[in-house]
């Protein structure tokens, strides 16, 4: 209901008191949508003014503290007022890469307080398998960057899915740490995070370093299935290489991702049950374009692939690529045919692997790594804020953090009531007014820090390349944290933890994925 409608209601309500045969008369002549054919009361002129809010401990959603405060319904792909919330209610779980289409959603609690492994996977051995690229064979173990879990509730039972560098994916009890299906083997590793069906169909969507990004149903009895297939060189032009590290996004039977082709994909899945209540899709790829212009290409070359994941708030579609251009895409008539259309670029002059991130207000918060050491790069720093409603001026703040060439920020950032959290490749962790970007705080553990910050119920859980996780206590954003507590995993930690009921998920790069718990 708007607020004229309200104000008319209002003043027909006083009016009952006063004389009924006015109400009457008035009622007669009113619309179910509130127009009025007669003399309209006025409307109050005071509805726009900006609710008073404050934060909730384990998310950043909003909480209105004024009652006469309306919220305005939002009409978009995408309520830029649910950044820091679950994403939607069909499914429970934490579904996707920093869990909602702002990548603002870190999980839910409570955090263990006295925490300990209760479990590891595999039991036994790693998981491991070799990667070719070009004349180069490494064997990589674990999982890597960034590597979230998805965990979330199916048939009774709290699942825990994740593709690892053993070249498959995993459906795992999150209570346990056995099997539920069998591995899903694909031919090249996967380092990115998967992505489960927010609208509850039984779905896994995840790409690999095999060219190949698919759409696997978990709802047979027996084992995954792959449904559909993207392969990299179906578009054309394509630059760089065939893997696919972004979590795709799910939104109203449309996927949104983006590949190291350097291309932006957008997928009408078409969902549906066939006459056995089995899951299908039958995808059409409706839309895609490059990620990059032939201005980018002339100031760094054809190293343009897009390894973030894209993030939405509004109808814009936000993302960014390794040649450090930060771009929008406005997908509003996309429902309709309409194709979308860049509405926003900023280049940032270095390689952005970390996603973007979008709060409540709109304002994308960025972090680019220093490789090129262009003068660009040394112009608007390494962790910088963006208002894409002012395209031709859009920088808010900046932070310097280059001590080394190789250095800058490969961590996607996280927002925590007023502060955004940075770790950097050296090791240092930063709290950052959000406001004006000034340091808060600044914490140190072993870099490289790849991993990126989570926090729920008022605590920051970060790796450290030493493989030990950490907890600290950052209820009072204004001083340094407090170490709450630590765990020793072993292996490099890069990978992006999942927290859920009491439960945090993470690999590292000694091969192993472990549950960590309070003591039963």
């Amino acid at each position: 209901m708007s607020g004229a409608e309200r104000g008319r209601l209002t003043l027909l309500a006083a009016a009952v008191t006063v004389l009924l045969a006015a109400l009457f008369a008035l009622a007669s002549v009113v619309t179910e949508d509130g127009d009025d054919d007669t003399v309209a009361p006025t409307a109050p002129t005071t509805t726009t003014t900006m609710a008073v809010v404050t934060t909730n401990s384990t998310t950043l959603a909003p909480t209105v503290t004024d009652a006469t405060t309306t919220t305005v319904p939002h009409d978009g792909w995408v309520d830029p007022a649910s950044s820091g919330r679950p994403w939607g209610t069909a499914v429970d779980g934490l579904l996707t890469f920093r869990g909602n289409p702002t990548r603002t959603y870190y999980g839910r609690g409570p955090v263990p307080t006295r925490p300990e492994v209760s479990w590891s996977f595999p039991a036994e051995g790693a998981l491991c398998s070799l990667s070719t690229v070009g004349a180069d064979t490494t064997e990589w173990c674990g999982t890597g960057w960034t590597g979230q879990p998805a965990v979330f509730r199916y048939e009774d039972r709290t699942w825990v899915t994740f593709g690892s560098y053993d070249s498959a994916v995993h459906f795992l009890d999150a209570d346990t740490g056995d099997r539920i299906l069998p591995d899903f083997g694909v031919g090249d590793i996967i380092k990115g995070s998967v992505t489960i069906d927010p609208d509850g169909y039984p779905l896994l969507y995840t790409g690999s370093r095999d060219d190949s990004y698919r759409v696997l149903a978990f709802d047979r009895p027996d084992s995954a299935v792959e449904l559909w297939s993207l392969a990299a060189d179906a578009v054309s032009p394509v630059l760089w290489n065939n893997d696919w590290d972004g979590a795709g996004l799910i939104i109203d039977d449309y996927l949104f991702e983006g590949g190291e082709n350097s291309q932006l994909h957008i997928v009408k899945l078409n969902r549906g049950y066939d006459d056995q209540g089995l899951v299908t899709v039958d995808p059409e790829l409706v839309f895609n374009a490059p990620g990059w212009d032939d201005e980018l290409v002339a100031a760094v070359g054809s190293n343009v692939s897009i390894e973030s994941s894209v993030a939405i708030s509004g109808n814009t579609l936000y993302f960014a690529n390794s040649g450090g251009l930060v771009q929008g895409w406005d997908i509003s008539g996309l429902a309709d045919g309409v194709d979308p259309v860049r509405v926003f670029r900023y280049w940032t002059g270095d390689d952005v692997d970390a996603t973007v991130v979008i709060d409540e207000a709109g304002m994308l918060y960025v972090g680019v790594e220093y490789e090129r050491g262009t003068g660009r790069s040394q112009e608007v720093g390494q962790i910088i804020k963006l208002d894409p409603s002012r395209p031709d001026d859009p920088l808010v703040w900046k932070r310097d953090e280059r001590p080394y060439l190789d250095s800058g920020v490969w961590a996607t950032p996280a927002l925590h009531r007023d502060i955004v959290i940075v770790p950097t490749d050296e090791g240092v962790i930063l709290g950052l007014d959000r406001e004006t970007g000034a340091e808060r705080w600044q914490l140190k553990l072993q870099g490289p820090t790849w991993q990126s910050p989570v926090i729920v119920d008022d605590v920051l859980i970060q790796g450290d390349c030493d493989g030990i996780l950490h907890g600290f206590d950052v209820s009072d954003t204004s001083v340094e944290p407090v170490e709450l507590w630590s765990v020793s995993l072993g292996g490099c930690i890069e990978s992006t933890p999942a927290v859920w009921d009491g439960g945090i998920y993470v690999g590292t790069r000694a091969g192993r994925f472990h549950a960590i718990a309070d003591p039963s």
